[in-house]
């Protein structure tokens, strides 16, 4: 065996065999270790667009709850930037379409587009069109604060307001079933008179109705939330029982504002200012629009459906109840952070301005007769 490794043509095959293995042996035991200890990774690379992605990402989820509105302009938003798109690059645009045709993910087709509109070059046709597009659909987020076309409802007073006037709709309702007449109806004249004093400058605002929410109860020449004077109240009381009165309303409402002492001066101040509770401060309101409805309508000129009317009169009192054909929305002037308002013009923006529907909704019928 010797004698046979030593002969010149074995000797040379050995030995190459003898150093290929280990020098492929040596490899693979440098590549094991150099990848044990991590010397073969590569430096990661942070994209110049992962600050675009991330903030496009935050506004994906900051978006993810919407109402049905949200969802509508979604969709009018995704086919209005596939038009623009189409115009300068139509595979991109048909492929979108393509793919939103087939899952309806609209929010998904939102993405695929904003993931063109970060690799187009800024300077091209098609980034200028789209930013302008942009620009005029959503240029009414640019100042949030006012949102409501109604600039009075855009201060925090009024969500005060709202809060308050939510703690009473048990009362509310309970006077609209005993009088028939609509709850809402009756918060529009709480509103024109609540409002002027949810003022943030006036010191009881500032001391208890903005801090607790609670409505500011007057107690000098007007009384209680809905601002009942005195001889109104007594005007009111009188109707229903007077049987000859235009304002009569018949004898199943005649008890709605009966007393229970004998000092009733004392009983009606008492119960038209009471901080703790406003039902007859909505009950002397319900009354008062029911009257002057019934007065209109005996005259042959129905306001059932003129809620301006109705607050104004409201506002205005009695003697300025004059039923005619072409009544004039007004009363006293009110002003909120310095603009002027008809006390029946913040009644009428109420009524149809869909806030607080959810407590006090709309219905066809004002006023409905109460079997009492």
């Amino acid at each position: 065996m010797k004698n046979l490794l030593g002969k010149k043509w074995i000797k040379i095959p050995v030995y190459f065999f003898t150093i290929a293995f280990a020098l492929v042996g040596f490899f693979l035991t440098a590549a094991y270790f150099a990848i044990y200890f991590r010397f073969t990774d590569e430096a990661g690379a942070v994209d110049s667009n992962s600050r675009y992605m991330q903030n496009l990402s935050a506004r994906y989820e900051r978006s993810a709850a919407k109402d049905s509105l949200d969802i509508i302009a979604e969709k009018y938003d995704t086919y209005n930037r596939l038009v623009i798109l189409k115009k300068y690059y139509p595979k991109n645009a048909l492929n979108i379409l393509n793919a939103l045709e087939k899952n309806r993910d609209f929010p998904e087709a939102i993405r695929m587009l904003d993931a063109v509109d970060m690799v187009v070059d800024k300077s091209s046709e098609y980034y200028t069109s789209i930013q302008e597009y942009k620009r005029s659909r959503y240029s009414y987020a640019a100042d949030r604060t006012f949102q409501n076309t109604f600039a009075w409802m855009n201060y925090s007073e009024w969500e005060d307001f709202k809060i308050a006037v939510a703690k009473d709709k048990k009362l509310i309702d309970s006077v609209a079933a005993l009088t028939g007449v609509e709850s809402r109806l009756i918060v529009s004249c709480l509103v024109g008179e609540q409002i002027r004093l949810f003022n943030s400058d006036r010191e009881a605002y500032k001391k208890w109705i903005g801090p607790l929410k609670v409505l500011s109860v007057e107690s000098k020449f007007s009384l209680g939330v809905t601002g009942i004077k005195e001889l109104t109240a007594q005007k009111m009381e009188n109707f229903l029982k007077d049987s000859t009165s235009i304002y009569y309303l018949g004898k199943e409402y005649e008890h709605l504002l009966d007393f229970k002492t004998t000092d009733i001066q004392q009983e009606r101040f008492d119960r038209l200012t009471s901080f703790r509770n406003h039902f007859y401060s909505y009950m002397y309101a319900a009354v008062f629009l029911k009257q002057v409805k019934k007065q209109w309508e005996r005259s042959g000129f129905p306001i059932d459906n003129r809620p301006e009317i109705l607050a104004t009169l409201f506002n205005i009192g009695y003697p300025q109840s004059v039923p005619k054909k072409d009544p004039r929305v007004g009363g006293s002037t009110i002003m909120v952070k310095e603009k002027p308002y008809t006390f029946g013009l913040i009644a009428y923006q109420f009524y149809y301005s869909g806030e607080l529907f959810d407590l006090f909704p709309i219905h066809a019928r004002k006023f409905d007769h109460v079997e009492i």
